[in-house]
């Protein structure tokens, strides 16, 4: 499979940590351009006209924050957090971020955001439907084309929803579905799938390891908010 070509936005206030990431981009095979900009509002104007695939956005700026300029975006490309700042990573998962990048960035933990985000580019691009017109609490069919492809519930660990997208995760791939979280609530079965945040649903069966707001997850982090830990700490009780 040919590697997404990709136009990048890089946003932060430091001069420093764009020449690292420039640096770190141009060590990636298929970058088709990088964009550099030391403030949300110059790249707020840039991304009035212009389209970009991904975008790598700094949080702690002047003037305005990487959140203000995420939620002033009306439809925001993939974006990724590079941050100082451990505790904004639950506000990026209420902004459908979709990596949470701590500096200093290790190239290789840097490499795997890349690689993830054009994961999702392609799977857009071949996004699916769900099939209601068939399916009982072990499955659903999801329509690709002309196909009708068979998903074993016991297979999914967790769903992430992406505005107006769900990535549903299992062991072996990731399937894009259109449609919101709230709309997978209606498909996947409800003593088997729980909602633990805003953007997450997980598979009751799969969660073996809580810890403090994340649940570990086949090697994902998965945040737990306020106001689901209690739900989802009874049922993990009785299950």
């Amino acid at each position: 499979m040919m590697e997404t070509a990709l136009n990048i936005v890089v946003v932060d206030d430091e001069p420093l940590a764009r020449e690292v990431l420039e640096g770190y981009l141009k060590r990636i095979a298929g970058i088709q351009s990088v964009h550099l900009f030391p403030n949300a509002k110059e790249a707020l104007l840039y991304l009035e006209k212009q389209t970009a695939g991904l975008l790598l956005l700094d949080i702690e700026m002047p003037e305005m924050t990487g959140i203000e300029f995420l939620k002033r975006l009306p439809d925001p490309p993939l974006t990724i957090f590079t941050t100082a700042y451990r505790n904004y990573a639950f506000d990026g998962y209420e902004l459908g971020v979709i990596d949470f990048l701590l500096k200093p960035i290790a190239f290789d933990r840097f490499e795997l955001a890349i690689t993830r985000a054009r994961e999702l580019l392609d799977l857009k691009e071949h996004s699916q439907l769900p099939d209601t017109s068939e399916h009982n609490n072990d499955f659903i069919f999801v329509k690709s084309g002309v196909q009708r492809i068979k998903l074993q519930f016991s297979e999914v660990t967790h769903i992430q929803g992406l505005k107006d997208y769900a990535v549903i995760y299992t062991p072996a791939k990731k399937i894009l579905l259109k449609g919101s979280v709230k709309a997978m609530l209606g498909i996947f079965p409800s003593n088997r799938f729980i909602r633990v945040h805003k953007s997450f649903i997980v598979n009751l069966q799969k969660v073996n390891q809580l810890e403090r707001n994340y649940i570990l997850l086949n090697g994902h982090h998965i945040p737990v908010g306020r106001s689901f830990r209690e739900d989802l700490e009874k049922l993990i009780q009785t299950h």
